[in-house]
């Protein structure tokens, strides 16, 4: 999945999930000249549920940016909203070790949701999950008749990477043009009046996210 490191991108180059920054290679074999450090153990931050989504909890060594100001639009603010969430739910799934937690399944779906499981459970065979700091940024969204919308934003890894369970040991990677993601989803708006994402692609290095 090309929003996570290069050891994890093989099942499903073109999900647009959200892991660490590029660079790594296999689980068991650091990015050469990359650094390890040990991660303490850490209480989960949470984000509580609301009208009937599910309470995402992670880990206070993950923290996420989200500089997409609301747009004054009810449906482009919950496209940013729901889309905020399921980035997190994904994360979370990761950190339980679980390619079928509920709280990711809630906002994918279809296509998706088949390449979002696909890519929790690489990590969850890696005994693997992320930690650091996201950015996520230059959100561009546009709502259709007939419930349909597309988020298209960039994201940047350059300080989140891998974290092994066995011993904590993080992945650090060098920062390259790679750390920078040009993310592409098509939702829908199911009956329970969530945006769920439908399709995903992410372009790995795009001059569009570049700082």
């Amino acid at each position: 999945m090309n929003r996570r490191t290069v050891s994890l991108t093989t099942l499903a180059v073109t999900t647009a999930l959200s892991l660490a920054a590029c660079g790594s290679e296999e689980p068991d074999a650091p990015a050469k000249g990359s650094g390890k450090e040990t991660v303490p153990t850490v209480p989960a931050s949470s984000a509580p549920a609301s009208d009937g989504r599910p309470a995402v909890e992670l880990p206070s060594d993950l923290s996420y940016t989200f500089d997409w100001p609301k747009t004054g639009d009810k449906e482009k603010d919950a496209v940013l909203a729901d889309s905020e969430q399921s980035i997190k739910a994904v994360d979370q799934a990761i950190v339980n070790q679980n390619a079928l937690d509920k709280a990711y399944l809630y906002y994918y779906e279809g296509e998706a949701a088949a390449q979002t499981e696909r890519f929790i459970q690489a990590y969850v065979d890696a005994k693997a999950r992320v930690t650091g700091k996201y950015r996520y940024y230059n959100p561009a969204v546009q709502v259709r008749d007939g419930g349909e919308a597309s988020l298209v934003y960039c994201e940047d890894q350059s300080k989140a990477f891998d974290m092994y369970l066995k011993d904590r040991k993080v992945n650090k990677t060098p920062v390259t043009e790679n750390s920078h993601v040009l993310d592409t989803t098509q939702l829908r708006k199911n009956d329970r009046g969530v945006w769920v994402i439908t399709k995903l692609l992410s372009e790995r290095g795009h001059d569009q996210c570049q700082p």
